[in-house]
């Protein structure tokens, strides 16, 4: 406890850190609090009474829908349509930059290609905004009628413009935090609205255990299999595997330099949580065409979260996903080249060519485990939902929730201990640094 408190102490001693720590927390207010504002039109007395539409909110897709915008969508907020329509379009614009050669040729123009890269992901935001606000308001209208106060063309035009405006908005706060807070502005928007409905899950699952016999030992073992769930995925956006790197001594005048020893971190989870992000993203499509109705054709196989063809396509493309997004953030010809630049090279391998392909080798084996552990936390809530556990609370136990929510909490901590160790204070870890996702 004494560690815990002087570490607060110190962070709040550091005034850039405190003012971005401030910053940070307060557009991260706005954000919640931006999720009970009811969009103009809409009788909010209706939506909450309204049980149907509050069991739609709280299962399959939608229900995970209205997790990410940490409720906002089952509140026919402003924010309802969060952010995952900008993922949904960075996951096109990045498969673009693989096909496309004017993307290609855009990713290789550094800082400036990297502006208008985010320019057509915004772009297109708007474009798939224009197509999901419209079904979202049309479902609306077929779950509670009664919540329209106003209706007609006009009406729905303005309140597509609205759902547009909040979740640009949105993005705003996002990228303010990233350059003005502490960091990772989108993954921090998403674990707030994520950790929001966490009371809510675990109250229900209280009280669902409480009402029934054994309910007591079982929510016990839930919390267990909870904190051995946690502990792995720790495990698995920690995992390293460091390749040794030595440098040539060289000498000028009187002083030698290099001569020393370093390791390349390889991370078994490099592609972090995006390949579960992306293949979430892909299996709401779907429901997209569908105008959010679950009950028809493709829509409704792809919505049962507990079947298994959901599961096993959900798991493929969390596997493809994991290699493919590895293939984008590592490249091991560029890092080679940089290693041969700088006179470094890794022991019984020869610079270049031969050093990109042992890179390149290592990280196929050690992205194989990654991927299949990662496909089966994605996995992981639908077991749970089998199990019995309450399809809120489920969600904490693996999935997207469970690797945000862990990987933007070990990001955090790591930005706060590299402004604590520059300033020479002590760490937040008493056993070493935190490594985090990167």
């Amino acid at each position: 406890m004494k560690k815990l408190i002087s570490t607060i102490n110190n962070i709040f001693k550091i005034e850039e850190l405190r003012q971005r720590l401030v910053y940070t927390f307060l557009l991260l207010l706005v954000y919640r609090l931006g999720s009970f504002v009811v969009m103009p039109g809409i009788n909010p007395v209706a939506i909450a009474e309204s049980a149907k539409f509050s069991e739609q909110t709280s299962e399959g897709l939608v229900g995970l829908l209205n997790l990410f915008s940490g409720g906002a969508f089952g509140n026919a907020s402003i924010f309802a349509l969060g952010v995952m329509p900008y993922i949904s379009a960075s996951i096109v614009i990045q498969l673009l930059g693989i096909m496309i050669p004017y993307f290609q040729k855009l990713q290789k123009e550094g800082e400036s290609g990297r502006r208008k890269m985010n320019q057509w992901t915004r772009y297109l935001t708007i474009a798939i905004l224009a197509l999901q606000a419209p079904a979202y308001l049309a479902n609306i209208r077929t779950q509670v009628p009664e919540a329209f106060i106003l209706s007609g063309f006009g009406f729905t035009v303005i309140s597509t413009l609205i759902l547009i405006g909040g979740t640009m908005f949105i993005m705003w706060l996002g990228e303010r935090i990233t350059d003005r807070g502490i960091g990772n502005g989108i993954s921090l928007i998403i674990m707030v609205g994520i950790v929001a409905r966490l009371p809510y899950a675990f109250m229900a699952e209280v009280g669902t255990r409480i009402n029934s016999t054994g309910g007591a030992l079982m929510l016990l073992v839930e919390l267990i299999i909870l904190y051995l769930v946690f502990a792995a995925t720790i495990a698995l956006v920690q995992g390293t595997r460091k390749i040794p790197v030595q440098y040539a001594k060289r000498v000028f005048g009187n002083r030698q330099y290099g001569g020393n020893t370093s390791f390349i971190p390889l991370k078994v989870n490099a592609a972090n949580v995006m390949p579960i992000i992306f293949a979430q993203a892909l299996m709401m499509f779907p429901l997209l065409f569908a105008s959010f109705d679950a009950t028809r054709g493709i829509a409704a196989i792809f919505s049962d979260m507990k079947g298994f063809w959901y599961n096993f396509v959900f798991g493929a493309l969390i596997f493809i996903f994991t290699y493919f997004y590895t293939t984008v953030v590592i490249n091991p010809s560029a890092m080679a080249e940089e290693m041969k630049k700088s006179g470094g090279f890794i022991p019984g391998v020869q610079p270049g060519k031969k050093t990109a392909e042992f890179i390149d080798t290592i990280m196929s084996r050690i992205t194989l485990p990654g991927a299949l552990f990662l496909a089966l936390v994605g996995i992981m809530p639908a077991i749970a939902m089998i199990c019995g556990v309450n399809n809120q609370f489920a969600q904490f136990f693996g999935g997207t929730s469970l690797l945000i929510i862990v990987g933007v909490v070990l990001d955090t901590l790591q930005q706060i201990e590299t402004y604590l160790i520059d300033r020479h204070y002590d760490g937040i870890s008493s056993t070493g640094r935190l490594t985090g996702r990167r």
